[in-house]
Protein backbone atom coordinates (compact mmCIF):
# COMPACT_ATOMS: atom_id res chain seq x y z
CA UNK A 1 0.00 0.00 0.00
CA UNK A 2 1.28 3.47 -0.92
CA UNK A 3 0.98 5.96 1.95
CA UNK A 4 0.92 9.71 1.56
CA UNK A 5 3.37 11.82 3.56
CA UNK A 6 2.75 15.24 5.08
CA UNK A 7 4.51 17.09 2.26
CA UNK A 8 2.36 15.39 -0.38
CA UNK A 9 -0.78 15.88 1.72
CA UNK A 10 -0.32 19.66 1.57
CA UNK A 11 -0.60 19.54 -2.22
CA UNK A 12 -4.24 18.47 -1.99
CA UNK A 13 -6.90 21.09 -1.38
CA UNK A 14 -10.57 21.93 -2.03
CA UNK A 15 -13.74 19.86 -1.74
CA UNK A 16 -15.14 18.41 -4.95
CA UNK A 17 -18.68 17.36 -5.80
CA UNK A 18 -19.24 15.06 -8.76
CA UNK A 19 -22.52 16.20 -10.32
CA UNK A 20 -25.23 13.61 -10.78
CA UNK A 21 -26.42 13.95 -14.38
CA UNK A 22 -29.43 11.97 -15.61
CA UNK A 23 -30.75 12.32 -19.15
CA UNK A 24 -28.79 15.52 -19.56
CA UNK A 25 -30.12 17.14 -16.38
CA UNK A 26 -28.27 17.86 -13.13
CA UNK A 27 -30.15 16.11 -10.33
CA UNK A 28 -31.17 17.68 -6.97
CA UNK A 29 -28.81 15.40 -5.03
CA UNK A 30 -25.97 17.49 -6.51
CA UNK A 31 -27.33 20.54 -4.68
CA UNK A 32 -27.47 18.54 -1.45
CA UNK A 33 -23.85 17.50 -1.87
CA UNK A 34 -22.83 21.10 -2.59
CA UNK A 35 -24.41 22.18 0.69
CA UNK A 36 -22.39 19.55 2.56
CA UNK A 37 -19.24 20.46 0.61
CA UNK A 38 -19.69 24.15 1.42
CA UNK A 39 -19.87 23.39 5.16
CA UNK A 40 -16.73 21.23 4.99
CA UNK A 41 -14.82 23.75 2.88
CA UNK A 42 -15.70 26.63 5.19
CA UNK A 43 -14.30 24.69 8.16
CA UNK A 44 -11.19 23.80 6.19
CA UNK A 45 -10.72 27.25 4.67
CA UNK A 46 -10.74 26.06 1.07
CA UNK A 47 -12.96 26.17 -2.01
CA UNK A 48 -15.81 24.07 -3.39
CA UNK A 49 -15.44 22.69 -6.91
CA UNK A 50 -18.05 20.77 -8.88
CA UNK A 51 -17.40 18.43 -11.79
CA UNK A 52 -20.10 18.19 -14.46
CA UNK A 53 -19.73 15.56 -17.18
CA UNK A 54 -22.32 15.19 -19.92
CA UNK A 55 -23.54 16.28 -23.32
CA UNK A 56 -24.81 19.87 -23.61
CA UNK A 57 -24.24 20.37 -19.90
CA UNK A 58 -22.35 23.69 -19.86
CA UNK A 59 -25.31 26.02 -19.36
CA UNK A 60 -26.74 23.88 -16.57
CA UNK A 61 -23.33 23.71 -14.90
CA UNK A 62 -23.46 27.48 -14.32
CA UNK A 63 -26.46 26.97 -12.02
CA UNK A 64 -24.20 25.18 -9.52
CA UNK A 65 -22.65 28.47 -8.40
CA UNK A 66 -25.97 29.38 -6.77
CA UNK A 67 -25.72 26.29 -4.54
CA UNK A 68 -22.21 26.98 -3.26
CA UNK A 69 -19.73 26.00 -5.98
CA UNK A 70 -16.78 28.34 -6.50
CA UNK A 71 -15.49 26.62 -9.63
CA UNK A 72 -17.09 24.10 -11.98
CA UNK A 73 -15.06 21.79 -14.19
CA UNK A 74 -17.16 21.02 -17.25
CA UNK A 75 -16.49 18.12 -19.59
CA UNK A 76 -19.08 18.61 -22.34
CA UNK A 77 -18.96 15.96 -25.04
CA UNK A 78 -21.54 14.00 -27.04
CA UNK A 79 -19.80 10.76 -26.01
CA UNK A 80 -20.93 11.49 -22.43
CA UNK A 81 -24.63 11.60 -23.32
CA UNK A 82 -25.20 8.23 -21.65
CA UNK A 83 -23.57 7.02 -18.47
CA UNK A 84 -20.49 4.91 -19.20
CA UNK A 85 -18.80 4.39 -15.86
CA UNK A 86 -15.44 3.31 -17.31
CA UNK A 87 -15.20 6.47 -19.41
CA UNK A 88 -16.27 8.87 -16.65
CA UNK A 89 -13.95 7.16 -14.16
CA UNK A 90 -10.94 7.65 -16.44
CA UNK A 91 -11.83 11.31 -16.95
CA UNK A 92 -12.35 11.93 -13.24
CA UNK A 93 -9.10 10.23 -12.25
CA UNK A 94 -7.23 12.34 -14.78
CA UNK A 95 -8.80 15.50 -13.35
CA UNK A 96 -7.99 14.41 -9.80
CA UNK A 97 -4.33 13.93 -10.72
CA UNK A 98 -4.26 17.34 -12.39
CA UNK A 99 -6.04 19.47 -9.76
CA UNK A 100 -5.50 17.39 -6.58
CA UNK A 101 -8.70 17.77 -4.54
CA UNK A 102 -8.59 16.88 -0.85
CA UNK A 103 -12.13 15.47 -0.76
CA UNK A 104 -14.39 14.07 -3.51
CA UNK A 105 -18.11 13.55 -2.85
CA UNK A 106 -20.42 11.48 -5.08
CA UNK A 107 -24.10 10.68 -4.83
CA UNK A 108 -24.94 7.31 -3.30
CA UNK A 109 -27.11 6.44 -6.29
CA UNK A 110 -26.84 3.58 -8.76
CA UNK A 111 -24.66 5.80 -10.90
CA UNK A 112 -22.50 7.06 -8.04
CA UNK A 113 -22.02 3.56 -6.66
CA UNK A 114 -20.79 2.39 -10.06
CA UNK A 115 -18.46 5.36 -10.58
CA UNK A 116 -16.90 6.00 -7.16
CA UNK A 117 -15.28 2.57 -6.59
CA UNK A 118 -13.64 2.65 -10.02
CA UNK A 119 -12.22 6.09 -9.29
CA UNK A 120 -11.04 5.13 -5.80
CA UNK A 121 -9.13 2.11 -7.09
CA UNK A 122 -7.50 3.98 -9.97
CA UNK A 123 -6.66 7.00 -7.75
CA UNK A 124 -5.43 4.76 -4.89
CA UNK A 125 -7.57 6.42 -2.25
CA UNK A 126 -10.08 5.51 0.43
CA UNK A 127 -13.83 5.38 -0.16
CA UNK A 128 -16.68 5.26 2.36
CA UNK A 129 -20.10 4.42 0.92
CA UNK A 130 -23.60 5.51 1.98
CA UNK A 131 -22.52 8.19 4.46
CA UNK A 132 -25.24 9.76 6.56
CA UNK A 133 -23.00 12.41 8.15
CA UNK A 134 -19.85 14.29 7.16
CA UNK A 135 -17.50 16.45 9.21
CA UNK A 136 -13.86 17.43 9.02
CA UNK A 137 -10.91 17.43 11.38
CA UNK A 138 -9.76 21.03 11.01
CA UNK A 139 -6.26 20.18 12.23
CA UNK A 140 -5.29 17.67 9.55
CA UNK A 141 -8.12 17.74 7.01
CA UNK A 142 -9.28 14.19 7.71
CA UNK A 143 -12.84 13.68 6.48
CA UNK A 144 -14.98 12.22 9.27
CA UNK A 145 -17.40 9.93 7.47
CA UNK A 146 -20.33 8.57 9.46
CA UNK A 147 -22.32 5.59 8.23
CA UNK A 148 -24.26 2.62 9.63
CA UNK A 149 -22.13 -0.47 10.22
CA UNK A 150 -22.59 -4.08 11.36
CA UNK A 151 -26.02 -4.36 9.82
CA UNK A 152 -27.01 -0.91 11.02
CA UNK A 153 -26.50 -1.76 14.69
CA UNK A 154 -23.90 0.97 15.20
CA UNK A 155 -22.92 4.26 13.60
CA UNK A 156 -19.24 4.23 12.64
CA UNK A 157 -17.04 7.24 11.92
CA UNK A 158 -14.38 6.42 9.34
CA UNK A 159 -11.18 8.24 8.38
CA UNK A 160 -8.91 7.76 5.37
CA UNK A 161 -5.89 9.45 6.93
CA UNK A 162 -3.21 7.84 4.78
CA UNK A 163 -4.55 8.71 1.33
CA UNK A 164 -5.67 11.72 -0.68
CA UNK A 165 -8.14 12.46 -2.00
CA UNK A 166 -10.71 11.14 0.44
CA UNK A 167 -13.86 9.86 -1.25
CA UNK A 168 -17.39 9.35 0.06
CA UNK A 169 -20.81 8.64 -1.40
CA UNK A 170 -23.87 10.19 0.24
CA UNK A 171 -27.41 8.96 -0.23
CA UNK A 172 -29.94 11.36 -1.76
CA UNK A 173 -32.05 13.37 0.71
CA UNK A 174 -29.69 12.78 3.62
CA UNK A 175 -28.17 16.27 3.42
CA UNK A 176 -30.11 19.53 3.27
CA UNK A 177 -29.84 21.40 -0.01
CA UNK A 178 -28.99 25.08 0.56
CA UNK A 179 -31.26 27.85 -0.60
CA UNK A 180 -29.92 28.95 -4.00
CA UNK A 181 -28.28 32.35 -4.20
CA UNK A 182 -28.75 33.56 -7.79
CA UNK A 183 -26.23 36.34 -7.17
CA UNK A 184 -23.30 33.94 -6.63
CA UNK A 185 -20.82 33.65 -9.48
CA UNK A 186 -17.77 31.50 -10.11
CA UNK A 187 -15.37 30.17 -12.68
CA UNK A 188 -16.06 27.62 -15.40
CA UNK A 189 -13.08 25.42 -16.27
CA UNK A 190 -13.55 23.60 -19.58
CA UNK A 191 -11.88 20.23 -20.01
CA UNK A 192 -12.08 17.83 -22.94
CA UNK A 193 -12.01 14.11 -23.44
CA UNK A 194 -8.64 12.74 -24.41
CA UNK A 195 -7.84 9.81 -26.67
CA UNK A 196 -6.79 7.63 -23.75
CA UNK A 197 -10.08 8.25 -21.92
CA UNK A 198 -12.16 6.16 -24.30
CA UNK A 199 -12.60 2.47 -23.59
CA UNK A 200 -14.93 0.32 -25.67
CA UNK A 201 -15.89 -2.32 -23.15
CA UNK A 202 -19.60 -1.83 -23.75
CA UNK A 203 -22.09 0.35 -25.57
CA UNK A 204 -25.45 1.75 -24.52
CA UNK A 205 -28.33 0.39 -26.58
CA UNK A 206 -31.25 1.96 -24.74
CA UNK A 207 -31.90 3.93 -21.54
CA UNK A 208 -35.03 2.85 -19.67
CA UNK A 209 -36.38 4.75 -16.65
CA UNK A 210 -38.24 2.43 -14.32
CA UNK A 211 -40.08 2.90 -11.07
CA UNK A 212 -43.49 2.73 -9.44
CA UNK A 213 -45.18 5.94 -10.57
CA UNK A 214 -47.75 5.59 -7.78
CA UNK A 215 -45.10 5.87 -5.04
CA UNK A 216 -43.21 9.14 -5.01
CA UNK A 217 -41.69 9.27 -1.55
CA UNK A 218 -38.76 11.42 -2.65
CA UNK A 219 -40.95 14.39 -3.57
CA UNK A 220 -43.60 13.99 -0.86
CA UNK A 221 -43.91 16.79 1.70
CA UNK A 222 -45.82 14.56 4.15
CA UNK A 223 -45.24 10.86 4.71
CA UNK A 224 -47.41 8.61 6.87
CA UNK A 225 -45.24 5.61 7.65
CA UNK A 226 -46.15 2.32 9.30
CA UNK A 227 -44.20 -0.38 11.05
CA UNK A 228 -44.77 -3.60 12.94
CA UNK A 229 -47.36 -1.87 15.14
CA UNK A 230 -49.70 -1.45 12.16
CA UNK A 231 -50.27 -5.22 12.52
CA UNK A 232 -51.09 -6.04 8.91
CA UNK A 233 -52.28 -4.95 5.44
CA UNK A 234 -55.53 -3.65 6.94
CA UNK A 235 -53.55 -1.26 9.10
CA UNK A 236 -51.92 0.20 6.02
CA UNK A 237 -55.37 0.82 4.55
CA UNK A 238 -55.94 3.11 7.55
CA UNK A 239 -52.65 4.88 6.84
CA UNK A 240 -53.66 5.32 3.19
CA UNK A 241 -56.90 7.00 4.31
CA UNK A 242 -54.86 9.26 6.59
CA UNK A 243 -52.39 10.09 3.80
CA UNK A 244 -55.22 10.88 1.38
CA UNK A 245 -56.68 13.38 3.88
CA UNK A 246 -53.41 15.30 4.27
CA UNK A 247 -52.09 14.94 0.71
CA UNK A 248 -49.24 12.69 1.77
CA UNK A 249 -47.60 9.44 0.73
CA UNK A 250 -47.43 6.13 2.59
CA UNK A 251 -44.09 4.75 3.74
CA UNK A 252 -43.10 1.69 5.71
CA UNK A 253 -40.38 0.13 7.82
CA UNK A 254 -38.50 -2.94 6.65
CA UNK A 255 -40.36 -5.11 9.16
CA UNK A 256 -43.68 -4.26 7.53
CA UNK A 257 -42.30 -4.87 4.04
CA UNK A 258 -40.67 -8.16 5.04
CA UNK A 259 -43.99 -9.27 6.50
CA UNK A 260 -45.60 -8.74 3.08
CA UNK A 261 -47.99 -6.05 4.26
CA UNK A 262 -46.88 -3.46 1.71
CA UNK A 263 -44.57 -3.49 -1.37
CA UNK A 264 -40.86 -2.76 -1.14
CA UNK A 265 -41.28 0.49 -3.11
CA UNK A 266 -42.66 2.03 0.12
CA UNK A 267 -39.70 1.01 2.31
CA UNK A 268 -37.76 3.75 4.07
CA UNK A 269 -34.40 3.18 5.72
CA UNK A 270 -30.93 1.86 5.14
CA UNK A 271 -32.10 -0.79 2.67
CA UNK A 272 -34.91 1.34 1.24
CA UNK A 273 -35.36 4.98 0.35
CA UNK A 274 -34.03 8.03 2.15
CA UNK A 275 -36.57 10.83 2.56
CA UNK A 276 -36.42 14.45 3.65
CA UNK A 277 -40.00 15.62 4.10
CA UNK A 278 -41.57 18.57 5.86
CA UNK A 279 -43.61 16.21 8.07
CA UNK A 280 -42.95 12.54 8.86
CA UNK A 281 -45.56 10.67 10.90
CA UNK A 282 -44.33 7.32 12.21
CA UNK A 283 -47.11 4.95 13.23
CA UNK A 284 -46.14 1.90 15.23
CA UNK A 285 -42.45 2.14 14.27
CA UNK A 286 -39.97 1.46 17.07
CA UNK A 287 -37.19 3.30 15.25
CA UNK A 288 -34.24 0.95 14.79
CA UNK A 289 -31.15 2.69 13.43
CA UNK A 290 -31.68 1.08 10.02
CA UNK A 291 -34.95 3.01 9.70
CA UNK A 292 -33.78 6.22 11.36
CA UNK A 293 -30.97 6.79 8.85
CA UNK A 294 -33.61 6.97 6.13
CA UNK A 295 -35.80 9.67 7.69
CA UNK A 296 -33.96 11.48 10.48
CA UNK A 297 -33.40 14.57 8.31
CA UNK A 298 -37.12 15.27 8.01
CA UNK A 299 -38.10 18.74 9.22
CA UNK A 300 -40.81 17.70 11.70
CA UNK A 301 -41.33 14.20 13.09
CA UNK A 302 -44.48 12.89 14.79
CA UNK A 303 -44.53 9.43 16.39
CA UNK A 304 -47.57 7.43 17.49
CA UNK A 305 -46.89 4.35 19.61
CA UNK A 306 -48.03 2.62 22.78
CA UNK A 307 -44.44 2.46 24.04
CA UNK A 308 -43.07 5.88 25.04
CA UNK A 309 -39.48 4.61 25.30
CA UNK A 310 -38.76 3.59 21.70
CA UNK A 311 -35.99 5.37 19.76
CA UNK A 312 -38.58 6.85 17.40
CA UNK A 313 -40.60 8.32 20.26
CA UNK A 314 -37.42 9.82 21.70
CA UNK A 315 -36.44 11.32 18.34
CA UNK A 316 -39.87 12.77 17.54
CA UNK A 317 -40.79 16.43 17.88
CA UNK A 318 -44.24 15.25 19.00
CA UNK A 319 -44.64 11.81 20.58
CA UNK A 320 -48.23 10.62 21.02
CA UNK A 321 -48.54 7.68 23.41
CA UNK A 322 -51.52 5.50 22.62
CA UNK A 323 -53.22 3.09 20.24
CA UNK A 324 -52.75 4.23 16.64
CA UNK A 325 -56.02 2.50 15.71
CA UNK A 326 -57.84 4.91 18.04
CA UNK A 327 -55.73 8.03 17.46
CA UNK A 328 -55.58 8.07 13.65
CA UNK A 329 -59.37 7.72 13.08
CA UNK A 330 -59.88 10.63 15.48
CA UNK A 331 -57.37 12.72 13.52
CA UNK A 332 -59.11 11.83 10.25
CA UNK A 333 -62.50 12.80 11.72
CA UNK A 334 -61.11 16.14 12.94
CA UNK A 335 -59.67 16.89 9.49
CA UNK A 336 -63.05 16.08 7.91
CA UNK A 337 -64.74 18.63 10.16
CA UNK A 338 -62.43 21.45 9.06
Amino acid sequence: MILINEADRSNYTNVWVVSEVLSGNIQPVTHELLGAARALADKRGCGVWAVAMGSGITDQARSLFAYGADKVIVVDDARLSGFVDELEARVLVRLIKKYKPEIVLCAGTTRGKALAPRVAVRANCGLTADCTGLDIDADNGDLLQTRPAFGGNIMATIRSSNHRPQMATVRPRVMKAPEPDPGRTGEIISESLEENDSVKLKRIIEIVHSGDSTVNLGDAEIIISGGRGVKGPEGFELLRRFAAKVGGAVGASRAAVDAGWIPYSHQIGQTGQTVQTKVYIACGISGQIQHLVGMQSCDFIVAIDKNPDTPMMQLADIAEVGDLFEIIPEIINEISRV
